[in-house]
């Protein structure tokens, strides 16, 4: 395949703190920037029009149904996507230009490497692989509350590229409380809007396993008391997620 052009694709809400890092990091790599809005009320948009990307709003959804609509927006049929609090690492910025000159495949994933209080937590969690390069004729997101994902099968030729996006997602404990509380309660509307029945072994035995896993089988302890902090939050979202979604599916139960 020649040369293609390539559009980046971020969604916003009130991220004027972090925006204009993540527009820096795609600017020698995309074609165009496209960041799509849902009514900020902060400086984002003043931010993005100084930096001449396009700039459309769109009311909010969800994040998958977000996303869908960014990608008919774009200039372009090759889009890469990032969220406000992800940037492009140096290594990443020239895979993606060398994929720019030859595209083979319909998606491409790429590792996300997390940064808490100013630490990049390099086990735990990592490589967190994430697809976020791809041919919109060939798959479209997930149109999931949270934790959306590119929908691959059958008859879709997906590239991993051990390269990383850096994501900073919450700048202390707090902050990183608050958006797990939000995401679980999202996470259990979606199982309640799927279908499905809520599982009390899950509850119990999920997050235990989730930081035996993180803390020791992925060695999270090397990065640090921050990396601690981490694992026994992410195990507490396990607890949270199911425990919402049981609690959904017995209110649910009661109003049928």
């Amino acid at each position: 395949m020649d040369h293609i052009k390539l559009s980046a694709i971020i969604i916003t809400l009130n991220e004027d703190k972090s925006i204009q890092e993540c527009i820096d990091s795609l600017k020698d790599v995309v074609d165009e920037i496209l960041v799509v809005d849902s009514f900020s009320t902060d400086k984002t948009e003043e931010i993005c029009r100084k930096n001449g990307v396009r700039f459309l709003q769109n009311p909010w959804e969800d994040h998958g149904q977000q996303k869908n609509w960014a990608n008919k927006q774009a200039t372009y049929d090759h889009i890469l996507s990032l969220d406000a609090d992800e940037r492009l690492s140096e290594g990443l910025k020239e895979a993606i230009l060398e994929i720019k000159k030859n595209w083979k495949y319909d998606v491409y994933s790429f590792n996300r490497l997390t940064c808490f209080h100013g630490r990049k937590m390099k086990y735990g969690f990592y490589p967190d692989r994430q697809l976020r390069l791809f041919d919109r004729r060939k798959t479209k997101w997930k149109e999931n509350k949270v934790h959306e994902k590119i929908i691959t099968g059958k008859g879709i030729k997906l590239k991993r590229i051990s390269k990383d996006i850096i994501h900073f997602p919450n700048q202390n404990v707090h902050e990183q409380i608050n958006s797990l509380n939000n995401n679980s309660t999202l996470f259990a509307r979606d199982r309640i809007y799927f279908g499905g029945k809520p599982s009390i072994l899950k509850l119990i035995f999920s997050p235990i396993f989730s930081f035996i896993k993180s803390y020791f089988f992925k060695l999270g302890f090397l990065d640090g008391i921050f990396g601690f902090f981490v694992c026994v939050n992410m195990a507490h979202y396990t607890f949270l997620k199911y425990a919402k979604w049981i609690e959904l599916y017995k209110i649910k139960k009661k109003n049928e």
